[in-house]
């Protein structure tokens, strides 16, 4: 099946912002295996009492408690562009920033921008539009630009620092799913199977528009599920892919994790362009940074697998909360906007590993 070139995509700046860097998004992110060891001797027994959520478990944001009532949630995420538009990079980049905010369970109220431009290979209107972008995303959020950093770099990078707030009792991390728990995904897969397509310019028509829907809705909802006590930890799913983030929560909970395929959501050309070839590297090296942890259906074709290990810029919430209740929680998700949301698995007594079911 010929694939037809995304009108979107046609109509891209001249200059396109996918040239001047060599990766993109959330595949930018070091391997997870190369992180593990970059931190290795870095990970020890938190002397801070008010530092709740520190490196512990590769969790989303750290949290610090000021007083008995609030907690301050910090956090920084930026990257190089996935898309050739300045101002949707601005805007994704500034929703995947805020939604570790957000995947913790608090509510955003800061933000500081993170600003790396090769000036002398792109014009300054590009550089303002990438701020316009972010800028529009945190007043959808409810907050302000409040200062940040630029140097001159080779490459594009743009990003932001974002601090929020949230109740102790309301903090959710990675590492609180229990046996018997349902899995929820709030948002589709297949972000980096559509940027390695933008890259080649064979996004089918259509394609551009979904993913743009998908990577600049704010995961605001992780506040709202933080309240709720069946609720027991939420990560948002983002370079590691869904297979990467779901084996920090097995490995941070001490639980095995059971993934149902069948039942994962994706973009609408995802599985496509995946069994046509079009991969992100990130996906391989996630694989050969923690496929050892994960047991795949005998028969499952390479392509499907990297729909699991795809690295989603500005993805869902993954969320583990008690059996009875997911059903109803899918049901709200949908309602506030998350058309994507659904059950996609369990949480089990064993072993910290990951089963795919067909």
């Amino acid at each position: 099946m010929a694939i037809a070139v995304s009108p979107e995509v046609a109509d891209a700046p001249v200059l396109r912002l996918t040239s001047l860097a060599h990766g993109g998004g959330c595949g930018c992110k070091l391997a997870p295996s190369v992180l593990q060891q970059l931190l290795a001797d870095q990970v020890e027994a938190n002397p801070f009492r008010r530092l709740l959520v520190g490196t512990e478990t590769g969790d989303d944001a750290a949290v610090w408690q000021l007083d008995d009532d609030i907690c301050v949630i910090a956090t920084t995420d930026f990257f190089m562009p996935m898309v050739d538009d300045p101002y949707d990079f601005g805007r994704i980049a500034a929703t995947n920033a805020i939604s570790d905010v957000y995947a913790m369970g608090g509510r955003p109220i800061m933000a500081l921008a993170i600003l790396g431009m090769p000036l002398d290979k792109m014009p300054t209107h590009m550089v303002r539009d990438i701020l316009k972008g972010g800028r529009a995303v945190c007043a959808t959020a409810g907050i302000p630009v409040a200062g940040g950093h630029s140097i001159d770099s080779p490459e594009p990078i743009y990003g932001l620092a974002v601090i929020g707030t949230c109740r102790p009792e309301d903090i959710r991390r990675n590492s609180g799913a229990r046996p018997g728990d349902a899995l929820i995904l709030t948002k589709a897969l297949g972000v980096g199977i559509y940027s390695a397509a933008i890259k080649k310019q064979a996004l089918p028509p259509g394609g551009y528009a979904e993913m743009i829907a998908s990577t600049t809705l704010l995961n605001r909802i992780g506040s709202d599920l933080a309240q709720d006590e069946s609720v027991h930890a939420i990560t948002d799913v983002t370079g590691f892919g869904l297979l990467g983030h779901a084996l920090e929560m097995a490995r941070g909970s001490g639980c095995a994790l059971v993934i149902r395929d069948r039942d994962v959501p994706l973009f609408s050309e995802a599985a496509l362009l995946a069994e046509q070839g079009f991969v992100t590297g990130a996906s391989r090296r996630n694989w050969a940074s923690y496929g050892d942890a994960v047991l795949l259906p005998a028969d499952m074709p390479e392509w499907r697998r990297h729909l699991l290990t795809d690295p989603q810029t500005s993805g869902g919430l993954l969320v583990a909360c008690t059996r009875d209740k997911a059903a109803a929680l899918v049901e709200k998700m949908v309602a506030d906007g998350y058309a994507s949301a659904c059950v996609i698995g369990d949480v089990e007594s064993g072993a910290p590993a990951i089963t795919v079911q067909a």
